[in-house]
Parts: structure tokens; C-alpha cells; sequence
């Protein structure tokens, strides 16, 4: 006999009545911690080895809804421990001044860092990955480009003739049939297309009435997807899935290899027509990078590797941004026709000039309440709704919280715009007037609380030409169109680093009645 082994061995067992109390004992347990982790009103536990993994699971299918009640519930800031192994040792937060501090007043302190660049490997040493010298050259080429009058002047033509030729007869024959079609879709087409143009100087004709299947565009969306899970996944499992290659690992694999091969097409197709002049579409980003090889430093393969990851980080940046903000601000006018009808009003106060068929740059900046309307849009639905950011060396937030290298700070844009400490007692309404002020004019936030195009010394360059953009699509669909939910869809985030909606956006187009008369 070993430790009762033999008496456990030859023990009768016990009949089911005798069991049963334990069994109801055992499941009452169960049911009682999993209506403790479903209340939203309770912060999670961080257990030991297993940190709060439970809570983790059961909100994982509304993360982003979960974070927002957890730091509304702590204060705006609340120290989540993943399991062993996990790369969650975090304190999320919603604070202005703990982002003010981040990335703004101690903005050395918090690099990308190589655990930053191993996470977006995919990415390459492209702008967003990139620290030091390296992030300075590119934001400073970048700069340039985007600013150049040239580049705006064929970007804006390049924009309104794809609005023209492409989005509005697709439109048109969508509300003809009457058919259901995926809103966010379409912007994704069009948003791809569009970048593609600015960034290469080539229509891939992504969006057109087949709807063709373009590999890059599904390789992105499944990059991105990985990207997610390999926040909150253990780290011991993703090496065992790249050693096997399998799970994720291969899913990125395989996605890489598709993102690889078409940037390298387009590249190619670009050096054949580098010496020709086209006009308006010659002032492409991808033609001023060739031009300045000598100012990259770089020849050879080496150069190739720069131009492709500097072109995706923009394809990234480009279509998958503005498609998800032009996918929710469609979306809320759907639910609220009274800001519909004063973006009508304001249309036809500021119709465009006479023969022009759009609106000019000139007259984009003078729609007020549109650019109020898509400000808004992008506070309850930022596209990037959450980044993470390691500190080189210890250091102390405003809020009081401790971080270091071992312990990450992640900020829930997402979250952040639905803080009544910090939007007031209606952030969760949709409300465009919180934008104007009382003589009609724009109101400004300091880019700590509207984050929606990141703050500090890594803002977004391409801020001023995704509103461009957005308000020529609003000029171009709102006076024609009206957008109709499918009738028992459902909308939900997607679990990714863009704020995609998770099955698209069902809706039936109808023509409006003036549009049809004009």
C-alpha cells in the first residue's frame, strides 16, 4: 500500500446518489464565477499563473466594450496580468494626461522597440516600426511628399475622377437592383484603389461591379487578424506555432508571401514607366522614392526591402484607415437622419462650382458640419482602436502607475471616446455640435483626447488628406444616395488592429428622390 493507493483501487464506487450533491456543488461553483466575470461592473481578477485569463475569455467576443466599462469602472486606468508565458503584463488606460505623457512630454522613453518590431514583423522597417534616425528620415520624406502641391493637386483629381467613373455608377446600378451588398466592401475597394494611385501611380481596379477578388487585399485583412491574436496569445504558443508551422504562424506565412509578391509587381510595373511622363498621375509617392535612392542610402536588394516596406506601411495606413471611418460614419447616419439632414443642408448651401462636377480642395474646407460630423464619427469609432508602447526605463505615469520594460502601457483609443471624465456626460451619443462652437465655427481638441490620428511626434501625416478624402466620398454619395441597414443585421467590431466592422456592413442603396429628378 502506497499513500491508500490500494484502498482507493479496491474501493467500491460510489453510487450516483451519493455523488450528486458534489456534482451540484462543483457546477453551482462554476455558474457563480462565470456570472462573476460576465458582470461588467466588476474589475477582473489578476489570479495567480493564470492572471485574468477567465475574465479575458468570456469578454473576448466584446473586448472592446469590455475595456471601455472596466476603465470606466477603475478610473480610466486598470493593471491587467495575462497567464505564464502571455505577453500581458499591462496597465490599460484612458487617460489624457497618462497619453499626453506618453507620447508627447516623455516621448524618448517609450521607442517601438525591438519587441514592437518582432510583433509587426510583417511590416518590415517601415515607418511604423521604425525608431531613430531611421523614423526621422522617412516622417521627414513623407512630409515633404504629402505636402507637395503637385502631389495634393493629382491626388484630389485622381480621388474625384474614382468617385466619378467608379463608385457612384456602382452605386447607381446597386440601388436599380435593389440587391443587399457589403458597404464596408465597397469602401475597401475604394480606398485600396485610391491608395494604390497616390502610392504608385496605377488603378488595380479593385473596385468594379464583379467585385474581382484581389489576393493583396485578403492577405492584408488576414495579416491584420493575426497581428491581434498575437497580443493576447502566449508567447510559448506562438513559437510552438512557428516552429510547427502551423495555426497563426502559417496564416501569416502564407499572407506574407501574397502582400510580398504583389508589392514587388507594382514596383516593377512603376520602374517600367519611371522615365514616362503622364501628367497628373506622375506625382506618385512610389516615383519620388526611385528618385532619391541616392538619399536613402540604400542599393540593390537593400533598396528594394526599403521600397517595399515603406510602400505597404502606406497601403496599410491608406485603405484600411479611411475604409473603417468611412464604414462607421455611414453607419451613424443610418441611425441618426437628423445629422443626415443638416449634412444635406449644408450641401446645398455649398454646392460645387459651376462645371467642376465636384467639390474642389477649396471648397471641401468650408463644410464645417461635414468635417464636424466625420470628427465625431471618428471619436466612438477611432480605425486604430488601441496601441501598446514598452518605456525604455522605469518610469512613473501621471496616474500613479509603475512601468518598465516588463510592463507595457496599452491606450484604448476605442475606450477613451466613451469616457464621460472625459468627454462629459453625453460621450456616448453621436453629436457633431460638440465640435462647433457657438459662432459655427470648428472647435479644436488637443490630439491627446481626440486620438483618432495618434498624438504627439507620430501623428498622422496623412491626416489632412484622409478628411479630404472622406468629405469628396460624403459630397459624392450623401446628395445621391440614402443607406439602409439590412433589416435584423447586426453590427460588431472585429477582434483586429483596425476597427473593421466583423461581418461587414449589409445595407440597400436607394436613390434619392432630388438626385433622381436632377
Amino acid at each position: 500500500m502506497v499513500f491508500g493507493l490500494e484502498e482507493k483501487v479496491f474501493s467500491p464506487p460510489l453510487p450516483c446518489q451519493a455523488r450528486y450533491p458534489e456534482v451540484v456543488v462543483s457546477l453551482a461553483c462554476f455558474l457563480l464565477l462565470f456570472h462573476r466575470l460576465k458582470r461588467r461592473d466588476e474589475l477582473p481578477t489578476n489570479w495567480p499563473v493564470i492572471g485574468a485569463l477567465p475574465a479575458i475569455i468570456v469578454n473576448a467576443g466584446h473586448m472592446h466594450e469590455w475595456i471601455t466599462e472596466l476603465l470606466s469602472a477603475a478610473g480610466l486606468s486598470y493593471v491587467i496580468k495575462g497567464p505564464w508565458g502571455s505577453p500581458i503584463d499591462v496597465i490599460v488606460t484612458a487617460d489624457p494626461a497618462n497619453v499626453a505623457h506618453v507620447f508627447t512630454s516623455n516621448f524618448s522613453n517609450y521607442p517601438k522597440g525591438e519587441e514592437f518590431a518582432a510583433l509587426f514583423d510583417v511590416l518590415g522597417d517601415g515607418i511604423f516600426n521604425a525608431d531613430g534616425e531611421s523614423w526621422a528620415f522617412q516622417r521627414r520624406k513623407a512630409h515633404a511628399l504629402l505636402s507637395d502641391e503637385r502631389f495634393r493637386a493629382a491626388v484630389a483629381a485622381s480621388t474625384a475622377r474614382k468617385l466619378r467613373d467608379g463608385l457612384v455608377p456602382l452605386l447607381d446600378c446597386l440601388a436599380a437592383s435593389g440587391a443587399v451588398v457589403d458597404l464596408q466592401d465597397v469602401f475597401v475597394r475604394l480606398t485600396f484603389d485610391l491608395t494604390a494611385m497616390f502610392m504608385f501611380g496605377l488603378d488595380p481596379g479593385c473596385l468594379a461591379a464583379d467585385f474581382p477578388s484581389v489576393p493583396f487585399a485578403t492577405a492584408m485583412d488576414a495579416v491584420e487578424e493575426v497581428l491581434f491574436y498575437r497580443h493576447i496569445m502566449p508567447v510559448p504558443w506562438l513559437r510552438l506555432q512557428s516552429f510547427l508551422k502551423i495555426g497563426h504562424s502559417n496564416k501569416m506565412a502564407k499572407a506574407r508571401q501574397v502582400l510580398d509578391a504583389s508589392i514587388a509587381e507594382f514596383i516593377s510595373l512603376r520602374r517600367e514607366r519611371a522615365t514616362v511622363t503622364t501628367g497628373e498621375d506622375d506625382h506618385d509617392l512610389l516615383k519620388s522614392y526611385l528618385a532619391c535612392q541616392d538619399e536613402v542610402g540604400k542599393e540593390g536588394a537593400e533598396f528594394d526591402r526599403f521600397l517595399r516596406d515603406t510602400t505597404l506601411n502606406i497601403m496599410v495606413a491608406g485603405r484600411d484607415t479611411t475604409s473603417s471611418a468611412l464604414t462607421w460614419f455611414f453607419w451613424l447616419l443610418t441611425k441618426h437622419p437628423d445629422v443626415e439632414a443638416k449634412i444635406l443642408d449644408e450641401l446645398r448651401a455649398h454646392p460645387p462650382s459651376s462645371g467642376a462636377g465636384h467639390h474642389t480642395a477649396a471648397e471641401l474646407k468650408r463644410l464645417v458640419y461635414v468635417h464636424a460630423a466625420l470628427s465625431e464619427s471618428l471619436r466612438l469609432y477611432p480605425p486604430v482602436p488601441f496601441e501598446h508602447k514598452a518605456a525604455a526605463r522605469p518610469d512613473t505615469l501621471p496616474s500613479g502607475a509603475r512601468v518598465g520594460p516588463s510592463r507595457r502601457v496599452i491606450v484604448s483609443f476605442y475606450s477613451m471616446g466613451r469616457m464621460e471624465a472625459v468627454w462629459g456626460k453625453d460621450c456616448l451619443e453621436f453629436r457633431p455640435e460638440r465640435w462647433l462652437t457657438a459662432a459655427g465655427r470648428l472647435r479644436h481638441e488637443p490630439s491627446y483626447k481626440f486620438v483618432a490620428f495618434n498624438v504627439g511626434p507620430r501623428t498622422c501625416l496623412g491626416r489632412d488628406l484622409a478628411f479630404a478624402q472622406m468629405k469628396a466620398v460624403v459630397t459624392a454619395v450623401v446628395p445621391r444616395f440614402r443607406v439602409e441597414v439590412d433589416a435584423g443585421f447586426a453590427v460588431r467590431p472585429k477582434l483586429s488592429i483596425i476597427l473593421h466592422m466583423k461581418d461587414g456592413l449589409k445595407v440597400r442603396v436607394h436613390k434619392r428622390e432630388e438626385a433622381s429628378s436632377a
